[in-house]
């Protein structure tokens, strides 16, 4: 199983992004499964809702609002690695390590290490903080 971390989702999701074909290419000749944490779904939400919030005129709302439009019908394509009891517990099991990374990227590790699946994300820094997971950067890497 691989999974993308929300900037490579982010990527794909935007076919005018410069990496996108790059992507799209090298996913399509992956022999394993291609899922998306639920974490990073959320993370997407949330990231357009607080948009549209902070804008008071109704008008400038409308970019944002399609965003989310087409984020809804992107998704609908994909299949979505769901927060399990297994994901859960290696999230508790990272915290009594210690592991110091933010609570959404240790989420997405946890249903990473849960499902013995690759992840992919620009964000190896953080990631590679993680014993055992298994982490590359598609994108600039």
């Amino acid at each position: 199983m691989i999974l993308l971390d929300t900037d490579h989702f982010s990527v794909l999701a935007d076919g005018r992004h410069a990496k996108h074909a790059q992507l799209v290419e090298r996913l399509g000749s992956a022999a394993d499964p291609v899922l998306i944490p639920v974490i990073s779904v959320a993370e997407q939400f949330r990231a357009w809702l607080a948009q549209v919030r902070r804008l008071r005129d109704v008008k400038k709302q409308i970019y944002p609002y399609d965003r989310l439009i087409r984020l809804i019908a992107t998704l609908g394509e994909w299949d979505i690695a769901p927060w399990s009891e297994a994901a859960a517990h290696e999230f508790a099991r990272l915290r009594q390590a210690r592991i110091r990374i933010g609570t959404q990227d240790l989420k997405i590790a946890s249903i990473a290490l849960a499902n013995d699946a690759l992840l992919l994300s620009a964000n190896l820094r953080d990631f590679q903080r993680v014993p055992g997971l298994r982490v590359e950067d598609w994108l600039y890497g």
